[in-house]
């Protein structure tokens, strides 16, 4: 029952769209809980319209007392559990970490989102350090372009890197896809074409990082019979 939640303390950063293309893409073979902890309950609004998975389950009823037996019954229930907290740091965004096996940390190439992120990633070795665990961590951008790879985005590779902070090799690229999701509802797969350009496309993006992520559960997986 693995634990993924989406951690980001920058506005736009792509946090809930990645965490809504990850979950329809695992959606496919087994059934799926999120958990929707941010007050604007971005992803309930999506869940109400037309094309919603149905093996998709939304769990939006979340407070700092109960966030622990919500998360226990989904996961007895669920093979993956996602958790989208609020941005901000607080109790739930916390308990979100400390719950997860995989935190995914959306990120913009710009610096600005860069040193934003930063916080997130305090925020888990805070986590870690009061858990005793190591908790897997990777960095995914988001609004990527397919043409070039910026400068800053070399520099802010570089500079993770450096750190030793993990990166996904695969990027969401800045599709309109992934915004029309949330406007028409569904799933990228029940986009029309007619309506939204490439949306093969955006879904070749999701596969690939819902794939990328699978990689790194299992990776853990292992680390923990070793």
């Amino acid at each position: 029952m693995p634990v993924i939640t989406m951690s980001s303390p920058k506005g736009g950063a792509g946090k809930t769209t990645s965490l809504a293309v990850l979950a329809t893409q695992l959606a496919k073979t087994a059934r799926v809980a999120i958990i929707d902890a941010d007050k604007n309950h971005p992803i309930v609004t999506w869940s109400e319209q037309p094309g919603f998975p149905e093996n998709i389950e939304v769990i939006s009823d979340i407070t700092e007392e109960n966030f622990w037996d919500r998360l226990d019954d989904a996961a007895r229930r669920v093979p993956f559990v996602l958790i989208d907290p609020e941005g901000t740091a607080n109790v739930i965004s916390s308990h979100a970490i400390s719950a997860a096996d995989l935190v995914v940390i959306p990120l913009q190439a710009s610096q600005l989102d860069a040193d934003q992120a930063q916080r997130a990633i305090r925020q888990v070795a805070n986590q870690e350090r009061s858990s005793r665990r190591k908790i897997a961590t990777r960095i995914l951008f988001t609004k990527t372009s397919t043409a070039i790879q910026t400068r800053t985005l070399k520099h802010l590779k570089a500079e993770l890197a450096e750190a030793g902070v993990a990166c996904f090799e695969t990027q969401l690229v800045d599709r309109e896809a992934f915004r029309a999701m949330f406007s028409f509802g569904g799933t990228l797969e029940l986009l029309d074409s007619r309506q939204v350009s490439s949306p093969e496309k955006a879904v070749a993006n999701a596969r690939a990082f819902a794939a990328e992520v699978l990689q790194v559960l299992k990776g853990q997986e292992r680390e923990r019979t070793t």
